[in-house]
């Protein structure tokens, strides 16, 4: 048998033979006795050979392709419109939970919290510069916002969504029409719908119907706690980024799919270009979540469930997107040391071994057993190759936190037990399975991946006992067996497209090449949500889709009913009724609970009140010197510098050691740390203002140990767990409480300025006022002895 054309060559076969095999298959199967070409000829012979076997498609009936027409005309009209529907559904509920409309604007900016914040300002930063190039220039070489640094803000904060932003607000001549904030808000609202549109196309591709994308949508919405954090945070560098990785798995989808023609191929492959890069350049992490693809499309190909030529066409699309990324992204070394171009490379390095192998020998065989380690071999060690000549600032902090976080390592740091501490870096909650439980999506998906994992086994192991057979079996042997297979298993052999001989009767959902990446890559992706519960917005949406896709697909309940074996009624009619009534009957379900659900949500007016802060920025923008530099917590810190623009010590980034270690210091004011240590802390920084919050100050939080000051204290060694028992051993008391009470030496060092029932915001007074209240200090404390020894002669006379 040639293992390239899957033709059998009949040498001397006898009669006797003949009929073993016609008893074995069924009717005779004709087959073409191929001669073996001449080297020289042999590429010709391959492509005539491949001409004259291609099928002509025969013209379709009018009517068939008007029902064609009209079916993907429904489907788009069904997706666009999902995706509207969902963007106007946010922006209705943010108007209503904020009251967005009827605040002014300092009001509107404080709802963006932390991070966010400061996305935002450089956004408004953009608006007010003269020129783009201008403002640009000022991003990149940034001294106005942290104290005593220099920073590329477009790269460190990848602030490209702002860039182009600010460029569609002046250039669309949107200044006159709206304001900026919500032309901000709204581009990030329709990529959200963007996003659930591109999922509705994922599982329509993969299910045939478009049911299967309504019902997605669906669940999506129902579970967007679970889903998206757009409600928590706008502008989260996720909320830009995750509606274009959707448009590339939807784009690559198609493109596994077997039976696409050449210009479907060719419209994916550039939709799967064009979203790969964009996503690469709105969010510092998506190589990861790429490397992740990447792993799942080489498992893909392990398992010789498609033609490998389109597997390393999506690697070259990595390698490209890579390169143009390092240019663009001023020359970023972490895409250069990254573990997805490690695993590209080296999967094109073993693709080139495995070439100049010549196929059917035995070290073909063998180089296909060790083609996984040889893989991890190679990008293992072109990883740490990388690293050694290629200059990279290294994210230490999260590799000790991952060592934490798995137990290998124990550490008092302050930085690493806030980051435990935090809930989205936690493992889930069972609230969180529960929520999915209530919606029907987690049986249902647990359903679909069994199925779908089990028919994938299937499949593998069939491979391999046809490779097995064919290797070690005589010649004949394998002939009669061909014949028993070729019905089922034929375009395994021949190496054809599998959509071409597996029909509905089948029952075979794991011979799809698509439907296997999307199994491989939601166990990737729940395993990691299993781990940290922050992960999970990557895979619940794509369990909204495997889901949907398979309670809608015949051909899955096709193959359950296969393996059943039923036979009182007909299969493939209980299939296709199936695929209908049962998303029909969760689609009425989940109407009738949660539909009322959604409309409360819109109708209710909820407030965001929050008077304190609005005050303490009002009193910066009235009362502060514009050189003014504001310390606190870098949650603060972030609104700050949106509200007013002054200058402050740290902000909410986690990406880089100096500011890890700067927020550890200025966090320090809420230690039993001394009032000379805080500041010269503060000082070092040339921080002129100190803002202390009664929130962290008297914080009550609800995990033991958690708390700002909990883990301060841990840090610094002035808490000692012994049996349960907590021992202090400092010999001052809490920073944040002390300097309240206004009494020596603290009034030495800071001067209360303004207060209100949530902040408390203290002048840093200068060397030379400090010396001078210290001296003044010192000489109350000698009038006070001198009185002392005066009134006690006094009183000696007078006793005399």
């Amino acid at each position: 048998m040639s293992g390239q054309h899957g033709q059998v060559n009949w040498e001397g076969t006898s009669q006797q033979k003949l009929a073993m095999a016609e008893s074995t298959a069924g009717p005779i199967i004709e087959l073409r006795q191929r001669k073996k070409p001449k080297s020289s000829e042999n590429k010709e012979s391959a492509k005539e050979e491949k001409i004259n076997d291609t099928p002509v498609p025969e013209r379709a009936p009018k009517h068939v392709l008007f029902q064609r027409f009209a079916k993907i005309f429904i489907g788009c009209l069904a997706a666009v419109t999902s995706g509207m529907m969902y963007a106007l559904y946010l922006s209705a509920y943010h108007e209503r939970k904020f009251w967005f409309s009827n605040r002014q604007e300092l009001e509107r900016e404080i709802t963006f919290q932390g991070d966010s914040a400061i996305y935002y300002s450089y956004y408004k930063d953009m608006l007010k510069a003269p020129s783009f190039e201008r403002g640009v220039y000022e991003l990149t070489h940034n001294n106005k916002t942290i104290s005593l640094k220099t920073i590329n803000a477009v790269q460190q904060m990848s602030l490209y969504p702002e860039l182009i932003a600010s460029v569609l607000y002046q250039a669309t001549g949107s200044n006159e029409i709206i304001e900026p904030v919500y032309f901000y808000i709204g581009i990030v609202f329709g990529l959200q719908g963007i996003y659930v549109t591109a999922l509705f196309v994922t599982s329509w591709l993969m299910s045939g119907t478009w049911l299967a994308g309504m019902l997605t949508v669906a669940w999506f919405i129902i579970n967007r706690v679970d889903t998206t954090r757009i409600e928590y945070s706008i502008p989260l560098r996720e909320n830009w980024a995750l509606p274009y990785f959707a448009c590339q798995v939807a784009a690559l989808t198609g493109y596994l799919k077997s039976n696409l023609n050449t210009y479907g191929e060719r419209f994916c492959y550039l939709m799967m270009s064009a979203s790969t890069y964009t996503f690469m350049m709105m969010w510092e992490y998506s190589h990861y979540l790429l490397f992740l693809q990447a792993i799942s499309l080489f498992l893909l190909d392990s398992c010789l469930l498609e033609q490998s030529d389109k597997v390393h066409e999506v690697y070259r699309i990595y390698i490209f997107s890579l390169f143009l990324g390092y240019l663009l992204q001023f020359e970023n070394s972490a895409l250069l040391v990254s573990p997805l171009l490690s695993l590209v490379v080296a999967l094109m390095l073993a693709k080139c071994l495995q070439l100049n192998v010549k196929k059917g020998t035995f070290v073909a065989k063998i180089m296909k057993v060790i083609n996984f380690y040889l893989v991890c071999t190679l990008t293992v060690t072109l990883n740490i190759i990388m690293k050694m000549f290629v200059p990279h600032k290294e994210n230490g902090h999260m590799l000790k936190f991952l060592e934490v976080k798995f137990g290998l390592n124990m550490t008092k740091n302050f930085t690493m037990n806030w980051l435990l501490c935090q809930e989205s870096l936690q493992t889930p909650s069972q609230d969180f399975f529960l929520r999915l439980t209530q919606s029907s999506l987690l049986p249902f998906y647990i359903l679909v991946l069994i199925i779908c994992f089990l028919s994938m086994m299937q499949v593998i192991f069939r491979r391999m006992k046809t490779t097995y057979i064919s290797f070690y079996e005589e010649i004949w042997v394998f002939q009669i067996y061909i014949f028993e297979v070729v019905k089922n298993t034929f375009s395994f052999c021949s190496g054809k497209s599998l959509k071409e001989t597996v029909t509905l009767e089948d029952g075979r959902i794991g011979e799809r090449p698509e439907i296997i990446y999307h199994v491989i890559h939601t166990i990737l992706l729940g395993s990691l949500a299993m781990v940290i519960e922050g992960l999970k917005y990557l895979w619940t949406p794509y369990v909204c889709m495997l889901a949907a896709f398979g309670v809608c697909s015949p051909e899955l309940w096709m193959t359950l009913f296969k393996w059943l074996r039923l036979r009182t009624v007909h299969p493939v009619l209980l299939a296709l009724i199936l695929s209908m009534a049962v998303p029909t009957i969760i689609g009425l379900s989940l109407w009738k609970e949660f539909f009322p659900r959604l409309m409360t949500e819109l109708t209710e007016l909820q407030e965001f009140y929050d008077p304190d802060t609005v005050e303490l920025m009002t009193w910066i923008k009235r009362q502060a010197p514009v050189a003014a530099v504001f310390a606190g917590s870098p949650q603060l810190m972030g609104a700050i510098k949106l509200c007013t623009g002054w200058m402050v010590t740290s902000l909410p980034l986690y990406n880089d050691d100096d500011l890890l270690k700067r927020n550890e210091n200025i966090y320090q004011i809420y230690s039993k740390r001394s009032a000379e240590d805080i500041y010269k802390i503060l000082t070092s920084y040339k921080a002129n203002y100190l803002i202390v919050e009664d929130a962290i100050c008297n914080e009550v939080g609800t995990m033991r140990g958690c708390r700002v000051k909990d883990l301060l204290d841990i840090a610094n060694g002035h808490v000692v767990c012994e049996e349960g028992d907590k021992l202090t051993y400092s010999k001052y008391g809490r920073f944040c409480h002390e300097v309240k009470i206004n009494y020596s030496p603290y009034v030495n060092y800071f001067t209360r300025v303004y207060w209100n029932r949530s902040y408390f915001v203290y002048k840093i007074n200068t060397i030379s006022a400090v010396k001078g209240a210290k001296f003044m200090v010192f000489g109350q404390k000698d009038f006070l002895k001198k009185y002392k020894i005066y009134f006690a002669l006094d009183v000696a006379k007078a006793l005399k």
